[in-house]
C-alpha cells in the first residue's frame, strides 16, 4: 500500500512540475541573489588613524548599526609595503567574494613606485565611495597665518631646513609635495610616518612644520585649535558651510591656487574586490555601498571629513582609475619616483 502510495505521491509532482513548466510560470520565479556566507575581510591597505582607517571603520560601524548585512565586516590593516601586503592578498584571493578592500591612490603609487607585481586591474572595481581633498596644515601657535606666508618662510629658511610630514615614502603627500616644491621653488625635508593620525600628531607637537594631510586626519586637532589649515589642494573652495571651528568652516579655507600657490590633488576613496568574482556578487558590493551612502551617519561623516561626493561605479569608474593610472605616473616619472 505504501508503495502504492509513494509512487502515486511522484506521479503527481512530476505532472505538477510539467504543467508549471508548461505555462511558464518558473520563469517568473524569482532567483536567489547572492550575498555572503561567511564574515567578509574588509582590507585596508594603510596603518591605523588615516583616512581610508577610518572611512574603513565607520563604513563598519554603520554596516552594524543599520542592519546591512547578515554577516559580519572584519576590517583588517595590512600596511606592509606601501599597501602592496594589502593589494597582494586580494589580488591572491581570486574568485573569493568575501574579501574585499578599500583604496587609496596607493593603488597606482605602490606598483610604480616598488615595482611589485600589481595592477588595480587585477582586482574587481566595485565602486568609487568619494575623492579626498589635501590640505596644507601647519601648527596653530606658529606665525603663519596664510598660505603664502608659509611659503616665504620656507624659502627664506633654505633649501631642506623645514619638515614636510606625510604618510609613507613615494605615495600621495610626497607626490604632492614634490609638486608643491616645483609650484613654489621651494625644498623641503619630507618625513614619512606610517599613517595621517601619526602626522597630525606629529604636526601639533611640533617635530615637523607642515602636513598636507586629508580633512579628516586632522579635523579633531584643527577644531581643537592645535593646527591651523592654510589652504586646499584643489580648483574650488570646499562645499561645507558649516562652522567646524570658532571661526572658520571648510569652505573659509582658500584654494591653494587663490593664496598664491599654484598645486592641487585629489585622492581615491574606492571598494574592490577580489578577481574573479561573478556578477551578483559585484551587485552585492554595489547595492551594499548605496545603502551605507543613504545613511544619515555616511552623509554627516562626509561633511565633517570635507570629501568630494563623487561616486561611480561600472564602465565610468573603470574609464576615471585608467585616467587616474597615467596621471599618477606622470606626475612620479617627473618626481624620479618611478622603480627602475
Amino acid at each position: 500500500m505504501k508503495s502504492f502510495q509513494a509512487k502515486l505521491k511522484t506521479k503527481v509532482v512530476a505532472a505538477a512540475t510539467a504543467v508549471i513548466a508548461a505555462s511558464g510560470l518558473s520563469a517568473s520565479l524569482p532567483a536567489l541573489a547572492w550575498e555572503p556566507t561567511k564574515p567578509v575581510e574588509f582590507v585596508v591597505p594603510a596603518g591605523t588613524g588615516g583616512g581610508a582607517d577610518q572611512m574603513a571603520r565607520l563604513m563598519q560601524g554603520i554596516i552594524v548599526k543599520h542592519k546591512l548585512m547578515n554577516q559580519s565586516l572584519i576590517v583588517v590593516n595590512k600596511s606592509g609595503g606601501a599597501g602592496a601586503e594589502g593589494f597582494l592578498s586580494v589580488k591572491e584571493a581570486k574568485g573569493d567574494p568575501h574579501k574585499i578592500i578599500i583604496t587609496l591612490s596607493n593603488l597606482f603609487t605602490t606598483p610604480l613606485a616598488t615595482g611589485v607585481p600589481f595592477n588595480w586591474k587585477e582586482m574587481t572595481p566595485v565602486s568609487m565611495m568619494a575623492l579626498d581633498q589635501f590640505v596644507l596644515w601647519t601648527n596653530a601657535e606658529k606665525p603663519y597665518k596664510t598660505a603664502k606666508e608659509y611659503i616665504e618662510a620656507v624659502k627664506a629658511a633654505g633649501p631642506n631646513k623645514m619638515k614636510m610630514g606625510g604618510t609613507g615614502s613615494k605615495q600621495e603627500d610626497q607626490i604632492l609635495t614634490v609638486g608643491l616644491e616645483k609650484a613654489t621653488g621651494t625644498k623641503f625635508i619630507y618625513v614619512p610616518f606610517k599613517g595621517g593620525g601619526e602626522v597630525a600628531v606629529q604636526l601639533v607637537g611640533g617635530h615637523v612644520d607642515s602636513s598636507v594631510n586629508n580633512p579628516a586626519e586632522a579635523v579633531a586637532q584643527w577644531r581643537a585649535g592645535k593646527l591651523r589649515a592654510l589652504c586646499v589642494f584643489d580648483d574650488t573652495r570646499l562645499p561645507y558651510k558649516a562652522k567646524v571651528t570658532d571661526t572658520q568652516s571648510w569652505n573659509d579655507i582658500p584654494t591653494c591656487k587663490e593664496a598664491g600657490v599654484p598645486a592641487d590633488y585629489v585622492m581615491l576613496r574606492g571598494i574592490f574586490a577580489a578577481p574573479g568574482i561573478s556578477a551578483d556578487q559585484v551587485k552585492y558590493y554595489v547595492d551594499l555601498m548605496n545603502k551605507i551612502r543613504a545613511t544619515p551617519d555616511w552623509k554627516e561623516y562626509m561633511e565633517k571629513g570635507a570629501f568630494n561626493q563623487t561616486f561611480m561605479t561600472g564602465a565610468d569608474f573603470n574609464k576615471w582609475l585608467a585616467a587616474a593610472e597615467d596621471n599618477h605616473r606622470n606626475l612620479m616619472k617627473e618626481a624620479g619616483f618611478l622603480a627602475k
